[in-house]
């Protein structure tokens, strides 16, 4: 009885705050990662809406390279008041410490992952923390598991919001446009730093992770570092460290299935102990001074690992310098692995 009276003096905007949070993790858990979109269409395949199912299988057919040619990117969903709640359910902020030349093509190196990269989606897939205003001029793009763009319906939705495959030819294909104004952001540490993400953990992927630096270097885009505090307070995950079984499960699952799959849990929507909506933790994200990077279709060996060193030493120097703002003790580090 109490937690009802409780809630019925939760005020409105709180309670649209978490309407949107759970949409939003409904959205990527139920609609992304498991086949309930397959199970949509095939259903309705068996209705008296069959053809709205050839249709669509007719218009995917033809679409079927969109996502890799830069999607389809939608202002109007970009600019949905529903992300300003969610916005201002952590609430999340996106900081500005350099400009970013719109003649310019750039990748944005992302950290880390966290559970859902909430800031990510947040603040490069939708307008509500102000990225158009930062850096006027840039287009953002969010590079995704390619896995999520055979789902029926919800590939639609994600390129809508700025997401693309996590593939060389998808990412090329923006860094190739002449004129630039194009933001390729790429969660460096992929699902697998996924089961790291544990709270006041602030441990990364990235030693031997080289891969967006080539890019860089093939295209002669600016690397910008980007780390987001806070990113992996909103969850909490069950202990599995490495040499454990649970550790070892999922490392198989994710090289075999290609994501990760992390036991994450947080707070319900009518109670404060259990569930699956991310807790109110702030969540700002940093966005550090461009490496210039000069175009080299070849690079050496040699010249690749003086690019990822300059990288990972500007990573930890844009931490070094932010962290005290954020609640992060003075001994504490970047982890690279």
């Amino acid at each position: 009885l109490k937690r009802i009276r409780t809630f019925a003096h939760v005020p409105l905007d709180r309670r649209l705050q978490t309407a949107a949070v759970l949409k939003w993790v409904f959205c990527f858990l139920a609609l992304g990662k498991s086949p309930c979109c397959i199970v949509l269409f095939i259903y309705l395949l068996f209705t008296r809406f069959w053809l709205v199912c050839v249709l669509y299988a007719t218009w995917w057919f033809v679409d079927w390279d969109t996502p890799s040619r830069g999607g389809r990117k939608s202002p109007f969903l970009c600019r949905l008041p529903l992300w300003n709640y969610m916005r201002d359910y952590f609430p999340i902020q996106l900081v500005k410490t350099a400009e970013l030349d719109p003649r310019h093509n750039y990748i944005l190196g992302f950290h880390p992952h966290g559970v859902l990269v909430t800031g990510a989606f947040a603040n490069f897939c939708t307008q509500a923390t102000g990225f158009g205003q930062l850096f006027p001029g840039l287009e953002s793009y969010l590079l995704m598991l390619p896995l999520w763009f055979r789902a029926p319906f919800f590939r639609d939705y994600i390129m809508c919001a700025g997401l693309i495959p996590s593939d060389k030819d998808s990412a090329s294909y923006l860094l190739r446009r002449e004129g630039g104004g194009n933001a390729v952001v790429i969660v460096v540490g992929g699902a697998l730093e996924a089961l790291d993400a544990h709270p006041g953990a602030h441990t990364l992927l990235l030693a031997n992770k080289k891969g967006f630096i080539k890019l860089a270097m093939e295209h002669g885009a600016s690397l910008v570092p980007v780390y987001s505090f806070g990113e992996n307070e909103v969850f909490d995950q069950v202990p599995n460290p490495h040499g454990t079984w649970l550790r070892w499960i999922q490392e198989h699952l994710q090289s075999i299935m290609g994501i990760s799959l992390p036991l994450f849990h947080a707070r319900g929507v009518f109670q404060y102990s259990f569930g699956l909506v991310p807790y109110r933790k702030p969540i700002a994200t940093v966005v550090g001074k461009p490496i210039r990077v000069k175009k080299n279709q070849k690079p050496s060996a040699e010249e690749l690992d003086a690019v990822h060193q300059l990288y990972m030493d500007e990573l930890a120097q844009l931490f070094e310098e932010h962290k005290g703002k954020y609640g992060i003790s003075e001994d504490t580090h970047l982890i690279f692995q």
